[in-house]
This record gives structure tokens, C-alpha cells and sequence, in this order.
């Protein structure tokens, strides 16, 4: 008869767990280790590498790492899918309570790991790294103040430094949100807008030591196109006919004052068949019920898809200490003291 073994524990849950994403990072790993070692030392955190298709001597280095140090857990993909499918990965199989996530480039500095996450028992479920003192070139680093001053200006949320890859988050966020697509650059104002507290605090940043940046041109066309899918997500996602609404009733308001013009011209005996302006309020008017349309359908799908769900925003229900004295103002009120029989039956009038 064989003996059944008993299952294997399962693997301590450290406190800390460093997300790291990279791709192509290989020259950079072993001192950007060496210098979490320096900054954490032996205390209780695991370091998450996430190899997002790395066409380099990459993971070699990292199992390298991993068999010298046995903190390093390595997640591997097959082909490159982008940062914001790196960290929902490495949110879902990091283990810790708090989660730091950093880039693999050494311009973040391990060091300040402590600062962000001494932000957290302040109150605060997300505390974002500013670099005050950016060591880019200008041609980053402009059009980032751009992004971050409209982005500020649109969601609400006043940071100075959308782009930073260095946060600290408690678990809960973490299994909150929703990454995808560019979403990356956005996770404070998706925190925010779900009810999380956020913040920012300045970290040390510095110059690229290996290899050029991964993004182009390319990132502030998709920055503005993940900009608007943030607004509506945060701002619309549950009255889609506020938005479509909105716009489909200037629409039909200047289309009304249009052809209202027109038939006080066409009363007066001028001619208004061939005037270009009758096709533009005629137009103004379709297109207007078609997005007030669109906002009604969307009111209707929204609502066949929240009945009865829970709803997605975080709160907290705070208890009293104690529970409430007994009712010691007389007698009770009466429907308390008939109970269901206080209530009119069906035949009663009510």
C-alpha cells in the first residue's frame, strides 16, 4: 500500500515583494542587485523579475542571480507584451503585503525604497516617486511635463509625475486594479478615482548607465489615445449618457438655432434650398440624436451589467467600539412591539 505523502507548505509570504519589469536589461541586473542588497539588506522581501521577452543574455543573468540568491523569483514571457502586462503578472504572483515596483535601467535608486514605503502607514494605499531632478535628455522630459500637466488638469489628480515606474502599494490595490494596454502610466488616477488615498514624494533619479530607453515617439500618441479611455473609465463608465449626452445636445442645440435662422431667412422670401448652412444644421441635428442615442444605449447596458453586482469602489464601514445600550426611553416604538403583525395585512388599508 503506498504512503501518501503529505502536501508540500506552501511558501511564506514575505512582507515586501520588489516587481521588477525588464527587457534587455542584461547589463544592468547584477549591479542593480547588488544594490537592493545594499538598500534592504537581510530583511523579509522577495525580488520579482519579470522578463518581458528579452532578446539578450537577460534571464541567464537572472538565473544567475536567482541561484546566488535565492530572494530572486523570475516570471519569464515568451515574447515581449509591454510594461502594464509585466506588472499585472507580477502584481498577481508577488506575494507581499506591500509591493514596490521599479524599473531594471538603474535610474531608480533602491535607496528609496524605505522613503516610499514609510508613506504608507501615513494613511495612504499608493505613493507614487517624483523625480524632481530628472537625468533625461530634454526631448523626454518636456513632453513629460506636458503629459503631466494635462493629465493633472483632466483626472483631478495633482501629480507631478504620471511616468514614474517607482510606487509602493498596499496588497489591496494591487488586486484592485486592472492593468492593460498603456494603463501603466495611470494606475494613481485609477486608485484615486476607485476610492484609494494616493501620494507622491521625490526620489533621487540617475542618468542611464546602459543601453537607450525602450520608448519612442510612439508613447505620447498612445499616452493621449490611454488618456481619454482613463477619462471615461473614471469619470463615465456609469453614466455613459452624461458624456454621449452631453455632446448630442450641443449638437442638436446648434442644429435647432441654425435651421431656426434659416426659416426666419426662408419666411422673409429668401431662398434656402441650395445654402450650405441648411445642411449643417440638418447635420448638427442628426448627428446630435445619434450620440444622445449612443448614451441611452450605453445607460441601458450599464445598468443590465451593475444589477445586482457589488459595487467596484473602495469604503470602509467603521464600527462603533462598543455595542448600542438597550432602548431605555420608555416604551418601544410600536412596530417594534408588534413585530410583522404591526404591519397592515394585504386586505388592510394601508
Amino acid at each position: 500500500m503506498p504512503v501518501e505523502q503529505e502536501p508540500a507548505p506552501p511558501p511564506s509570504r514575505p512582507w515586501l515583494s520588489l516587481v521588477i519589469p525588464l527587457y534587455n536589461e542584461a547589463e544592468s541586473l547584477v549591479a542593480l542587485h547588488r544594490a537592493v542588497l545594499d538598500a534592504l539588506g537581510e530583511g523579509d522581501y522577495e525580488v520579482l523579475f519579470v522578463d518581458d521577452g528579452s532578446t539578450d543574455e537577460s534571464f541567464g543573468v537572472l538565473k544567475e542571480l536567482q541561484r546566488q540568491d535565492p530572494r530572486v523569483r523570475i516570471i519569464r514571457f515568451g515574447r515581449n507584451f509591454g510594461k502594464a502586462e509585466a506588472l499585472a503578472v507580477g502584481f498577481r504572483e508577488a506575494r507581499g503585503e506591500v509591493i514596490v515596483t521599479m524599473d531594471a535601467d538603474l535610474q531608480d535608486d533602491p535607496r528609496e525604497i524605505p522613503t516610499l514605503v514609510a508613506q504608507l502607514p501615513q494613511g495612504y494605499d499608493l505613493v507614487s516617486g517624483w523625480k524632481q531632478e530628472r537625468q533625461d535628455p530634454w526631448s523626454k522630459t518636456f513632453p513629460s511635463r506636458v503629459f503631466n500637466l494635462v493629465t493633472s488638469f483632466f483626472t483631478g489628480v495633482q501629480f507631478r509625475d504620471f511616468n514614474s515606474g517607482f510606487k509602493a502599494y498596499r496588497r489591496r490595490v494591487v488586486e484592485e486594479l486592472k492593468v492593460y494596454g498603456e494603463l501603466h502610466r495611470f494606475l494613481p488616477v485609477l486608485a484615486y478615482w476607485k476610492g484609494f488615498r494616493v501620494t507622491e514624494v521625490p526620489v533621487r533619479h540617475h542618468p542611464r548607465r546602459f543601453g537607450r530607453s525602450k520608448y519612442g515617439p510612439r508613447r505620447f500618441l498612445a499616452g493621449a489615445l490611454d488618456l481619454l479611455t482613463v477619462l471615461y473609465l473614471t469619470r463615465f463608465h456609469r453614466k455613459p449618457l452624461h458624456l454621449f449626452g452631453s455632446v448630442g445636445l450641443i449638437c442638436v442645440s446648434l442644429g435647432l438655432l441654425v435651421n431656426l435662422y434659416l426659416t426666419i431667412l426662408w419666411f422673409s422670401g429668401e431662398p434656402i434650398g441650395t445654402r450650405p448652412l441648411l445642411q449643417l444644421g440638418v447635420l448638427l441635428m442628426v448627428t446630435g440624436v445619434q450620440f444622445l442615442s449612443l448614451g441611452l444605449l450605453g445607460e441601458m447596458l450599464t445598468f443590465t451589467a451593475v444589477e445586482g453586482k457589488p459595487r467596484d469602489h473602495v469604503y470602509e464601514l467603521v464600527e462603533p467600539p462598543e455595542p448600542p445600550a438597550p432602548w431605555d426611553h420608555g416604551a418601544p416604538p410600536p412596530l417594534a412591539a408588534g413585530g410583522p403583525a404591526a404591519l397592515p395585512s394585504r386586505g388592510e388599508a394601508r
